[in-house]
């Protein structure tokens, strides 16, 4: 089998193409036969007026709880992803070292995090 046919570029042409051609299919069996309605383009609202459309969300809480997933969870990629014996002569402690240094990153991170 050609490998030329695995090229990225090569698979973006042919799935742009075979894309393009599923949403020309598929617009052409459309119905476009419904008018349009007063109020059409605003929110749904259960009938009733919509006053207050614009709302203002509190990300505030949001933010530490999303940077302690980021921390642990990069922590624990770095940690679980070093492969054996990477260090040279360092030996078998040279992951356990980098290990210890993550941990160690995340308690501070944690404790900077959640403060008072």
């Amino acid at each position: 089998m050609a490998h030329w046919m695995f090229w990225p570029p090569v698979l973006f042409v042919v799935v742009f193409v075979a894309l393009w051609a599923m949403a020309k299919l598929l617009s052409g069996m459309a119905f476009r036969g419904a008018k349009r309605t007063a109020g059409g383009g605003e929110a749904y609202a259960c009938g009733e007026d919509n006053y207050d459309h614009l709302a203002q969300p509190d990300y505030s809480k949001f933010f530490p709880f999303a940077f302690f997933f980021t921390l642990a969870h990069v922590a624990t990629l770095i940690m679980t992803t070093v492969p054996n014996g990477s260090f040279g002569t360092a030996g078998t402690f040279g992951p356990f070292v980098l290990a210890a240094v993550y941990v160690l990153g995340v308690a501070i991170g944690l404790y900077i995090l959640f403060r008072r």
